[in-house]
């Protein structure tokens, strides 16, 4: 977490390494129970991916995915949600409704109780 990011902070910003410790910094956040510390971390991910390749899908899926899951750890279940929900209809585009990691969506939204809602 700390220890990485600290590593890479020196790089240019739009650095695809310091990106990838900004984002092993949230996740190990996450990971140990700091959801509300990993949460301004994973959003300003997103957003400096969003910014420096912003044709790189599956890495802004991939980070939306990471800010989803810590909304989830939050209890902002409705914000996760509609992200959810976002990110499904990327990857429906993307990859097709058969691909693996679009039937892990249908299977998260399922575990929070709204399945049958989730992605009308």
């Amino acid at each position: 977490g700390w220890a990485c990011w600290k590593t890479y902070l020196g790089r240019p910003v739009t650095d695809a390494v310091r990106s990838a410790a900004m984002g092993c910094l949230g996740a190990a956040l996450r990971a140990n129970a700091r959801p509300e510390e990993a949460l301004p971390v994973l959003e300003a991910n997103l957003a400096l991916i969003r910014r420096g390749w912003p044709r790189h899908e599956e890495g802004i899926l991939g980070a939306q995915g990471a800010l989803a899951c810590c909304l989830v750890g939050l209890g902002r279940l409705d914000e996760a949600l509609l992200l959810r929900r976002d990110i499904y209809a990327k990857m429906v585009t993307l990859f097709g409704m058969s691909h693996e990691d679009t039937s892990q969506l249908v299977d998260q939204a399922t575990a929070l109780g709204r399945g049958e809602i989730a992605f009308d």
